[in-house]
């Protein structure tokens, strides 16, 4: 006898913004049977019809309106400056018990809007920490919230069982779900998110008034500012919507500027060495996954030369002993040398297994200092 068929969570879902996140989460659940049926609108009609063609939406709508239509699960995944007037087309056309959520990196400004237009407290605000400086439709990817963070800020008018639906929306996509306070929420990705990514801009147009310096920059360039390839005009919204909390973070990092910037003129070594050294400790400390909200990722480092098909080597290894990657990092590539990676596994059996397989293969491997 065949397995019986699952019943989705959802008869209709609608994703109101098909881009990267969007369209991730729409086709996610279309591949995971988490709706009967996904329907799609997206302000750009360009945007909507590849989606459509891709197969990540069963169908088009011309307006959020109508997209919603009879929905029981409704995704906001617009910009940040767009989810309340989007809340305020589509709220009064709900039906009731229909869980609201959105995807936006910025929750204060959207929670307080929604909880006055979204009947009964079936808003949950969500972020997935996940994404790409990659857009669009043709960006999607079905496995992106995989064994991610997908953090939920709900508040005490949030109803229960939209609260419960939203997590187990958020279970059956691979995500880990995390409670967060709506405003603590905007502080946390001030700090981690927003102002990376100011500071990469920073860093990028430094450079280039430099005018020779840019063809010479090398993987650590890159590296560090490949978040300022992102879409200007959706983190010029997510700025502004949470500018209290980005100017905070860039005061502090101002006042670490100039004190490296007074260390830098005065000659002042000892400065500079305790400045990079506590750096370098906490950066060595940091857990792939935030350890007040997750357990413990155990985590095991390897090395393999740089060409073609050392990753799918790694993999295919682990893969046929039936230990699953939970997480991966490509750590250090040189054209030169070897590249390192950092695996995370379900538990310490599982990277004692590994370590162990990849070690008999030849394969460079050390634990990591987290790694259980």
């Amino acid at each position: 006898m065949g397995q019986p068929e699952r019943r989705p969570l959802f008869r209709r879902a609608a994703v109101i913004g098909v881009g990267l996140i969007g369209g991730s989460l729409a086709l996610a659940m279309k591949e995971r049977g988490l709706a009967g049926l996904v329907a799609g609108h997206d302000h750009d009609p360009a945007a909507m019809r590849e989606a459509l063609a891709l197969g990540i939406v069963d169908a088009a709508a011309d307006s959020p309106v109508a997209a919603a239509a009879g929905a029981d699960l409704v995704v906001v995944a617009t910009p940040v400056g767009e989810t309340v007037d989007v809340l305020r087309s589509v709220a009064p056309h709900l039906e009731t018990g229909t869980l609201v959520t959105d995807v936006g990196s910025t929750k204060a400004a959207t929670v307080e809007g929604a909880a006055r237009l979204v009947p009964g407290g079936w808003f949950v605000g969500g972020h997935p920490m996940a994404g790409s400086e990659r857009e669009g439709p043709a960006a999607a990817d079905p496995y992106l919230f995989e064994n991610a963070y997908y953090l939920l800020t709900p508040t005490r008018e949030t109803n229960p069982a939209a609260l419960a639906a939203a997590r187990n929306l958020i279970r059956a996509l691979g995500a880990r779900a995390v409670l967060v306070d709506p405003a603590e929420h905007d502080r946390l990705v001030a700090l981690i998110s927003h102002l990376p990514h100011l500071v990469a801009a920073a860093l990028v147009n430094t450079a280039a008034a430099g005018e020779d310096a840019l063809p010479l920059a090398a993987g650590g360039f890159r590296d560090t500012t490949r978040i300022a390839s992102g879409p200007p005009a959706v983190w010029r919204d997510i700025f502004l919507s949470n500018r209290a909390a980005v100017g905070e973070a860039l005061t502090v990092f101002r006042e670490q500027l100039d004190r490296l910037a007074r260390a830098v003129a005065e000659g002042d070594g000892d400065t500079i060495t305790e400045m990079l050294t506590r750096a370098r400790t906490i950066r060595a400390g940091l857990p792939a996954h935030g350890r007040d909200y997750l357990p413990l990722q155990h985590e095991v480092l390897v090395t393999v030369a740089d060409r073609p098909g050392s990753i799918a080597l790694v993999s295919d290894i682990l893969y046929q002993a039936g230990l699953n990657i939970t997480d991966i990092e490509i750590m250090r590539v040189r054209e030169d040398g070897g590249g390192t990676m950092r695996l995370g596994l379900e538990s310490r059996e599982a990277l004692e297994q590994a370590a162990a397989l990849l070690q008999s293969r030849g394969i460079r491997v050390r634990k990591a200092r987290n790694g259980g």
